[in-house]
């Protein structure tokens, strides 16, 4: 388990049952789960000491309530993940794996659509490659809402950087199952791995 890293984007309400909901995002939310106690089983100790030895990272869309890609100021998505909403907080089965040196936080600006968990910053103003190098992270797995535009560019900014990315096709929830299928043929193409 050395030198691996979970990157977990936007299981957050809004996507999973809330304005945005993505088909599947209940399962990958389960199987998230299910991956995280594969990882961590037999491991004992707390939840943070479990954290030292698989590092889980959470993206989160947060957005002023005037962001430029909603419907009511002219973007094209509805009304999601606002900051201090219920529809922006992470699932709260995950809850126990978040620590906040550890949760990128992206689309803060109301000016500025951002997809990729690259983007986000940590209070500390680290970003999500600075964090992961530090931790001397060779193999990203990467799970999360919704294929075809976060978790793809969060995906593709991670290989761009050079770490091995591993897709998890069972932990993620998509906009539309056609696009879902045509984004995972594509980046197989790039080099991420589906697993």
């Amino acid at each position: 388990m050395k030198n691996h890293a979970l990157v977990v984007v936007d299981m957050l309400y809004d996507f999973i049952d809330g304005s945005l909901a993505c088909r599947n995002a209940g399962n990958a939310v389960r199987n998230t789960l299910g991956f995280i106690d594969s990882q961590t089983k037999g491991q004992g100790g707390d939840d943070h000491e479990i954290l030292d030895m698989f590092p889980i990272l959470f993206i989160r869309d947060h957005h002023p309530a005037d962001h430029s890609s909603f419907t009511s100021q002219g973007g094209i998505w509805p009304s999601h993940c606002v900051a201090g909403t219920h529809g922006g907080e992470i699932h709260a089965d995950l809850m126990p794996y978040v620590t906040e040196e550890l949760t990128f936080d992206k689309g803060c600006d109301r000016n500025v659509e951002q997809y990729s968990g690259f983007e986000g910053m940590n209070d500390a103003g680290q970003s999500l490659g600075e964090i992961l190098e530090l931790l001397d992270t060779e193999d990203v797995y990467v799970c999360g809402i919704a294929t075809e535009f976060c978790v793809r560019n969060t995906c593709e900014d991670l290989l761009k950087a050079g770490f091995k990315v591993h897709l998890l096709s069972e932990c993620i929830a998509y906009v539309d199952y056609d696009g879902h299928v045509k984004a995972l043929k594509e980046m197989e193409q790039e080099g991420i791995s589906i697993e």
